[in-house]
């Protein structure tokens, strides 16, 4: 057993699914291409294709179907085989002419039984037959047109994005997110005969919709495979509410029980909620290179990961705007290139000047390897000297081959130190330390009327100036930092100007952003009303306030924020810090706010034996190995400081962060305001 298992684990699946592409027209939907991309990268699989034209197509109603002369079809796909993504596939095949088709599905079968509505004993009695996926091989030979044609439904757990050794993503789940305090509304008048929930406290696996239990129960079938893979029976932690509810659902996964009686190794999965702490998600604490990358860079299509390079330094082309899409984008994740891969595994652990000099180091050895006339240079690395250096390999395509990689990542540093939004970095670095001093010298109204004069309408912001979108960062900022609020005149009557004052700028917006639709309900500017906009920026608040409040339900966690004193300024101590520290404390006390999930009988035995009895209930801390879950989202500089803690707390012990996806800050007003919370779609 050993960290990098999440890697591994990947790399492994994908050789199952590789096995079955020679030949094969290949099709993938979103999140199983953005897995392939961080586990072994599209090369791999063209590779194992053995053809020399592109065989890779989008997963959807529009794809194009096979030719006469291409009969062998796989169909890779991170979602449950039911509903209209059996449509798509029926659609698909119908329009081609395969003879061979293979279906890989990231979800297990016991998921689509459960999605099936088959009974857990029954289901129980099922195990080890598949015969949802039986039914469907029958159903692909009947759209190929031939019951004699071959047809394989199988399952390969395909879940994870590998960004490191110490850090996966589940691209499957970026937009599952912990429910705030108006989702217990809409939960109670989805089930008006049951008795009505007060807070989220009381929410349940029976409290949730249908549609977010399916989904959470493909993620936990998904984190029982990468048990299996490590070789652990696993302990179940949460800290917050939906946290609980998946703690609760991997601790009782009927499928896992036999693996966990045979497990030779032990782990502690620790499940915490992103709402307790959005301060962290939407700061810009982080001094990390890598952090910045993935916020000022444009988003790779399709990814939730990953971003655009643009390479047309590289070529003879010109480097204008309308030349960016003539040449494809390079990116981060550089699974096929060890040295690329070494660098951005660097680039996540260091600092940022420490990562600026690293991307300079690792350029000037790969020039010198390719005999390039390189001009030694020290001091500062500055944006102009790191290109230079890629110049260097501009018209030498034996070099750009070898240094691929390097070169996409040198690329994205110069882009992202040249980005005006880097500068703008600064600046909420700034303003975000000006609030924490005033969160200990005044009250939190002082704090919200500091954001008037920051409020601009476009005709009259310069690139300096904050954007509508950059101003909710701000606020979500103030309020997940100070807490829950006192109810107060001065309060009231600052949060009515900055209402007002927004509630004009949106409507003075010439365009409206996705975001600024998604709060209005508008989707063009010019049917935005003055009262819709007072109306969406009421909501706005209501939630900020709800974000205030989200840690209310804790008892020892309850804050982020500590104050300054004659010898030390008002700081921001992170939540993921605090529950860390919390789970490797030396005398080991029971956590008030860390709790244990218990996987049956045995479980509340000891539980319950341990109030008469010295029976010592579980701790997080017990095992060699932790995986913290942190659910719907966490930073670079998030995962890097875990990393480093736990080594520090308890050298010896092996950490594994993982998360639905990697956040920037403008993330987190997306994720907010999402309408889909509590009804995912699962593709049915």
């Amino acid at each position: 057993m050993s960290a990098p298992g999440v890697q591994s684990f990947s790399q492994q699946s994908w050789e199952q699914v590789l096995s079955k592409a020679k030949r094969a027209l290949v099709y993938l939907d979103a999140a199983s291409a953005e897995s392939l991309h961080w586990s072994c990268g599209s090369t791999r699989l063209l590779e194992a294709v053995g053809d020399q034209a592109c065989h890779l197509r989008e997963f959807g109603p529009d794809a194009v179907g096979g030719r006469a002369e291409q009969p062998k079809a796989l169909f890779v796909l991170s979602r449950l085989l039911k509903g209209r993504t059996v449509d798509t596939l029926r659609d698909i095949i119908r329009r081609s002419h395969f003879q061979y088709c293979v279906v890989v599905t990231a979800v297990s079968h016991a998921v689509h039984l459960t999605a099936n509505h088959v009974p857990a004993a029954a289901a129980a009695e099922l195990e080890g037959q598949r015969p949802v996926f039986e039914q469907l091989e029958e159903k692909l030979c009947e759209w190929m047109g031939n019951m004699n044609y071959t047809a394989e439904v199988l399952h390969v757990p395909l879940l994870f994005a590998p960004a490191a050794p110490h850090l996966a993503l589940t691209p499957a789940f970026a937009t599952l997110f912990p429910l705030l305090p108006r989702d217990v509304h809409l939960l109670n008048s989805a089930r008006p005969d049951k008795r009505r929930l007060v807070s989220l406290g009381e929410v349940d696996a029976t409290a949730l919709t249908p549609e977010l239990l399916l989904q959470i129960r493909c993620l936990v079938s998904g984190l029982s495979s990468l048990c299996e893979h490590l070789g652990v029976r696993e302990e179940c932690f949460a800290v917050g509410t939906l946290s609980r509810v998946l703690a609760a659902d991997l601790a009782n996964y009927a499928p896992a029980k036999n693996r966990r009686k045979t497990a030779a190794g032990r782990a502690s999965v620790v499940f915490v909620d992103r709402t307790l702490d959005l301060t962290g998600a939407v700061g810009h604490h982080g001094d990390n290179l890598a952090e910045k990358m993935i916020s000022v860079l444009p988003q790779l299509p399709g990814h939730t990961n990953d971003v655009m390079v643009n390479m047309v330094e590289l070529t003879a082309l010109q480097a204008l705007e309308d030349k960016q899409n003539v040449i494809a984008p390079g990116c981060l994740a550089q699974s096929n290139d060890s040295s690329g891969k070494t660098l951005w595994e660097a680039l996540l652990s260091s600092r940022h000047k420490e990562a600026v000099m690293e991307v300079r180091r690792h350029l000037v050895e790969a020039a010198s390897r390719e005999q390039l006339p390189i001009k030694m240079s020290v001091g500062r690395v500055t944006p102009g000297q790191l290109m230079s250096y890629i110049q260097l390999f501009k018209n030498n395509l034996q070099a750009l081959t070898n240094h691929c990689g390097l070169l996409q990542l040198g690329l994205a540093t110069v882009q992202t130190l040249k980005h005006p939004q880097t500068t703008k970095w600064d600046n909420f670095l700034a303003f975000e330390r000006l609030l924490l001093q005033s969160l200990g010298d005044s009250a939190v109204a002082v704090v919200v009327k500091q954001l008037l004069p920051m409020i601009k309408p476009s005709a009259q912001r310069s690139d300096v100036d904050y954007s509508p979108e950059e101003l909710l960062v701000l606020l979500v900022y103030i309020y997940s930092v100070a807490g829950q609020l006192p109810v107060d005149e001065d309060l009231q009557e600052a949060e009515s100007k900055v209402k007002r004052a927004l509630a004009q700028a949106f409507c003075e917006e010439s365009e409206l952003s996705p975001l600024l639709q998604r709060i209005t309900g508008c989707d063009s500017a010019v049917n935005l009303t003055f009262p819709k906009s007072q109306a969406a920026v009421e909501e706005l608040f209501t939630s900020l306030r709800e974000i205030a409040g989200a840690r209310d339900l804790l008892r020892q966690f309850k804050s982020v924020y500590v104050p300054g004193d004659h010898t030390h300024q008002a700081s921001y101590k992170p939540l993921l810090k605090q529950v860390v520290e919390e789970i490797f404390n030396p005398e080991k006390p029971d956590s008030a706010d860390i709790e244990h999930m218990s996987s049956g009988l045995t479980d509340l035995l000891k539980t319950g034996f341990s109030m008469f009895m010295k029976v010592s209930r579980p701790h997080p801390s017990d095992h060699p190995l932790l995986i913290l879950f942190v659910v719907g989202g966490v930073t670079v500089s998030e995962a890097k400081m875990v990393k480093d803690l736990v080594a520090s707390l308890k050298p010896g012990t092996q950490v594994l962060v993982l998360s639905t996806r990697l956040l920037k800050p403008l993330s987190i007003p997306e994720l907010l305001f999402a309408t889909d919370r509590l009804h995912p779609d699962l593709g049915f």
